[in-house]
This record gives C-alpha cells, sequence and structure tokens, in this order.
C-alpha cells in the first residue's frame, strides 16, 4: 500500500513525500481510509507506531473543505512537548495548505497563544488545562470542532486529567468525529471511550504489552508471607522510588503503616482520600519525601511520576491491561525499571489469562534465604499450561463404568 491509494490532496501528497514517508506504517494504512469516512475511531498502539500522521493527515484533508475561518479539529495531549511534537507535524504536512495550527499547554504567558488565535486557528493540539483557561477568559471558541481526538489517554488519566476532559467534552458540539489513542486500556479508559465513541472501529496494533525497558519478575509466594516477602526484597534489593499496587484501600493503608513501622518513608493513597492529603502524598512521593507509594488502582490516577525504578503488583491486578497499565510507570523517559508480581495459588487463573494475553509467561523467581515454610515456589505456575495427561487408573476406571453400563442398556432391551 502507497499513499497515494488514499487519493488525497495533491498538497498534503507533496507535503508527506517531503517529510520522508514512504509507505504507511500498519496503523496508518488501516486508520487513514476510515478517518476519511468519518469513522469514530479506537486506536491502541505504542509510541513510535506512525500514530500521529496516522490521524493528522485525515484531518488535515477532511479540513480542506471546511470554513477556515472556525477551529474545527482539537487534539488533546497530556505534555507540552507531546503538543509540540503534533504541532510540528501539522506544520510539515499541511505545508502548501492555508491551514493554520496552535500548540497550547501551560508554563508559558498567554499572551502569545491569544495573539495566534486572535488571528484564526483551524487546528489546536492543547493541554487540557491551559485550554479550559483560555476558554473560560473566552479566548478560544469551541463551537465548531468536527474532529475531537485524545491522544495517549492513559497518559491523561495517569495525570488526573479525567475531569478536565469531561468538561472540554461538554463544550463541544455532539456531532463530531472522535478518535482515540491509548498505549493501554485500563478499566476507567475503557469506561471513558464507551461514553464518548459512536459505533468505533477498534485498530489494534500488536499485543497490548510492557515496555522492553522493564524486567517482569514473577515471585510464588503463599497469601500469608506475601508482606514477609516484600520486606525481605525490598532489604535485599537496590531500589529508588517504589510504587505498590494492592486490591483494596484497607490493605494500602495497613501495608504503608507497616512499612513506616520499619523506618521506611512510605505513605498509602486511597480513594476516600480528601484532595488535598491525595496531593500531598502524590507531591510528597514525587519530591522524594516518600520513597515508597502504596495505592490501588482507582487511587492511582494522577501518578505521573518519571523516575519510579520499581513497580511491586503485591496483589496480582484482574486484566492484562491493568497489568500493563501498572508496569508501564515505571521505565519511562529512557530508563529502565524492575516491576515484581506476586502470586499465590489462588491467583492461577488470573495469572494464565495475564500470560496468555502477553502471548510470553513472566520469569519467575525464588528469593535467596527466604523461609517459604512447606511452600516450594519452584513447583507453582509451571510456564506450560499443557492440558495434564489423565492417569491410568482413572482411564481404566471409566472404561469399567462403560462396560457396567452397556451391560445394563443390554438387559433393560432383553
Amino acid at each position: 500500500m502507497t499513499f497515494k491509494q488514499f487519493l488525497l490532496d495533491k498538497r498534503i501528497s507533496a507535503a508527506i513525500q517531503d517529510s520522508g514517508y514512504i509507505t504507511p506504517t500498519p496503523i496508518q494504512s488501516r486508520s487513514i481510509p476510515k478517518i476519511l469516512k468519518g469513522h469514530d475511531v479506537m486506536g491502541l498502539a505504542q509510541t513510535g507506531t506512525g500514530k500521529t500522521a496516522a490521524f493528522t493527515i485525515p484531518i488535515l484533508q477532511q479540513l480542506l473543505t471546511s470554513n477556515k475561518r472556525h477551529l474545527c479539529a482539537l487534539v488533546l495531549v497530556p505534555t507540552r512537548e507531546l503538543a509540540e511534537q503534533i504541532h510540528l507535524t501539522n506544520i510539515k504536512l499541511g505545508k502548501g495548505t492555508d491551514l493554520r495550527s496552535i500548540a497550547i499547554y501551560g508554563g508559558v504567558s498567554k499572551n502569545r497563544q491569544i495573539a495566534k488565535l486572535r488571528k484564526g486557528i483551524n487546528v489546536a493540539i492543547a493541554c487540557p488545562g491551559r485550554l479550559l483557561d483560555l476558554h473560560g477568559d473566552e479566548h478560544i471558541d469551541l463551537s465548531h470542532i468536527k474532529v475531537l481526538v485524545l491522544d495517549e489517554a492513559d497518559r491523561m488519566c495517569d495525570m488526573g486529567f479525567m475531569p478536565d476532559i469531561r468538561r472540554i467534552i461538554k463544550l463541544l458540539p455532539n456531532q463530531r468525529q472522535t478518535l482515540f489513542f491509548a498505549a493501554t486500556m485500563p478499566d476507567d479508559i475503557k469506561h471513558l471511550a464507551n461514553k464518548i465513541l459512536k459505533e468505533p472501529v477498534r485498530i489494534q496494533i500488536g499485543k497490548i504489552s510492557p515496555t522492553k525497558s522493564v524486567e517482569q519478575v514473577l515471585y510464588p509466594v503463599p497469601q500469608g508471607l506475601k508482606k514477609s516477602l516484600l520486606f525481605a526484597i525490598l532489604k535485599q534489593t537496590s531500589t529508588g522510588r517504589v510504587l505498590i499496587f494492592t486490591r483494596t484501600k484497607y490493605k494500602a493503608r495497613n501495608l504503608a503503616r507497616d512499612l513506616t513501622k520499619r523506618g521506611y518513608r512510605a505513605v498509602a493513597l486511597q480513594g476516600d482520600m480528601s484532595q488535598n492529603k491525595r496531593q500531598r502524598a502524590i507531591d510528597g512521593f514525587r519530591r522524594t519525601k516518600y520513597d515508597i507509594l502504596v495505592a490501588t488502582d482507582v487511587a492511582s490516577r494522577g501518578i505521573d511520576v518519571v523516575d519510579i525504578s520499581h513497580v511491586i503488583n503485591y496483589d496480582i491486578p484482574d486484566s492484562s491491561e491493568t497489568y500493563t497499565h501498572r508496569i508501564g510507570r515505571t521505565g519511562r523517559a529512557s530508563k529502565t525499571g524492575e516491576a515484581f508480581t506476586f502470586a499465590s495459588l489462588e491467583d492461577t487463573r488470573l495469572l494464565r489469562e495475564i500470560e496468555k494475553d502477553l502471548g510470553s509467561p513472566i520469569k519467575r523467581k525464588t528469593l535467596q534465604d527466604f523461609n517459604y515454610g512447606n511452600f516450594i515456589p519452584e513447583n507453582q505456575f509451571q510456564t506450560k499450561y499443557s492440558k495434564q495427561k489423565r492417569s491410568a487408573r482413572p482411564r481404566r476406571h471409566r472404561q469399567k463404568r462403560k462396560l457396567r453400563n452397556k451391560a445394563k442398556k443390554a438387559h433393560n432391551k432383553q
């Protein structure tokens, strides 16, 4: 497939060629035709797959026939760096057209952004907070938006932008096209996607798998020894910032308390905390007042700390998406990280499902010199989940039972 098959405007085709694009990547070849036809799209793909061009090219094509005086396309992103990157892509691919774009984000003066908006903009690539500020001051009109893009939606969720995104969506026309892109699909992201997308085309490139910069390790352990194993691992392992996931807020609170008693600088993040306490806990973790943050999946929304060295799944997650999302908190920004998962016998089903979706088993490990009691970790969770052969003895019993049943039937017929 080539870009010529999309029948694009010759100015956009020339810009694509000048930008060095030769053949569409898988996400581009699957997304561009659907977006050009007006479909909502749910795209699951990692960074580096050509995702930005996958939505930028069809949006520019569609806007060529729109009213150039209005802002018609809005791309929401989590960071200023991504906003600038997508803005530059719009400039390169829109070269030769009269379409104009802007990157909107905080941390800089509003004045230059306001001045540019007054001149007329067709595409806005924006971080949610600054966009709402500009809209509140009536510097930006969102009433003509035809296409909404949520890029790195899972990352925006991590950074606590969901309330802002919901506010922004309420400001947009109901009749619009929505494009939704993420690398992982945890439950809260699924819920948002289901709410705002209309009969979307789902496009997934590759497996939803963890980044290669994260080393994954599984520790088989009895339920009653998990806490002791955690303390032993923390003692033996050189760690920086550690994020520990538990299934309940009660367990998060108790575990953080026990860690503090042992001299660790730990804090819990629970769903029922006030916003002020929650923010103090996250800021304390970010600024190294605390080395360990213990959280549930729900409470962990809003944690965006780059240099987390270890993620520990004290309780195994309930899906491969949640697993991938959790351990994706480490190994960011060109750094490596480690993800440890504790698994007890009652976690067998969940572990099998996660490993099946990942496409490979998680490396098993036993902690040296740890007293496992009667539990033999090496014998747990065999990496090959083949059906066990039936023993010869039960087979003989089944054969005898069949013969007896046949004899009974023959007797009844007589």
